[in-house]
């Protein structure tokens, strides 16, 4: 569950971020609180399902995708609870997903976020080990980034060694193997596992590799450069 867990954060994180770095200067973000009435009410379709009203919403309006980040968070009564930030063009505001039947099972919360990562990333610190989701539950959801962007969170959650090794969008993940995109080679770690009575140890197979002079981002592109 820790490694979840971390994992989650540095997702959400890089999410957050990669949203704010690609938006608009005439962008603005939205924050929603989404609330169930009853502590056993939740079902696995319901924030997609209100994603996608979302979502079909803002085509009509203005053709662009939604772009969007949002995590699951366990209130002191039990009932999963919802937190979003929204990426809009400046002058829409973003309704209350309730009064649209877009969430019919409870209340909902929209206001002006102006630090949409550190709202979301607080709500991450209480996720733990003792949190006990329903079965099924997802516990953050990312859409609208493109695909620059969707390699960059992928490459962040890369363990250490395969990050010192290859950039971003240079590598990919077949059947739980790490291929060189461009020439399928398959690249191995150089650690191995010991379970021993005193605990786990990581032995080196291998050489160790060492950060390459052009960085992670060489092949990142800015403002379509």
């Amino acid at each position: 569950m820790d490694r979840r867990v971390g994992r989650l954060r540095r997702t959400v994180w890089a999410s957050g971020h990669l949203h704010k770095f690609s938006a608009l200067r005439a962008e603005r973000v939205w924050f929603v609180t989404l609330t169930y009435r009853g502590v056993d009410d939740w079902k696995a379709n319901h924030i997609t399902s209100a994603i996608k009203c979302a979502r079909q919403w803002l085509k009509r309006r203005t053709g662009h995708k939604l772009r969007y980040t949002w995590v699951a968070e366990l209130q002191t009564r039990g009932a999963v609870h919802y937190h979003l930030a929204v990426w809009l063009p400046k002058g829409l505001t973003l309704p209350k997903f309730d009064k649209q039947g877009w969430w019919p099972y409870g209340m909902t919360n929209v206001q002006r976020s102006f630090n949409p990562v550190g709202y979301l990333m607080k709500y991450l610190s209480k996720v733990g080990a003792f949190h006990k989701f329903p079965k099924g539950c997802r516990l953050f959801g990312i859409g609208g980034l493109d695909a620059q962007a969707r390699g960059i969170r992928t490459w962040i959650n890369y363990p250490q060694w395969l990050k010192q090794t290859a950039g971003v969008g240079e590598v990919v993940r077949r059947a739980g193997r790490y291929l060189v995109r461009e020439t399928g080679e398959i690249l191995k770690s150089p650690f191995r596992m010991l379970w021993t009575r005193t605990g786990l140890y990581l032995s080196t197979v291998g050489p160790v590799p060492t950060r390459w002079v052009d960085g992670p981002y060489s092949a990142v592109t800015f403002g379509g450069a």
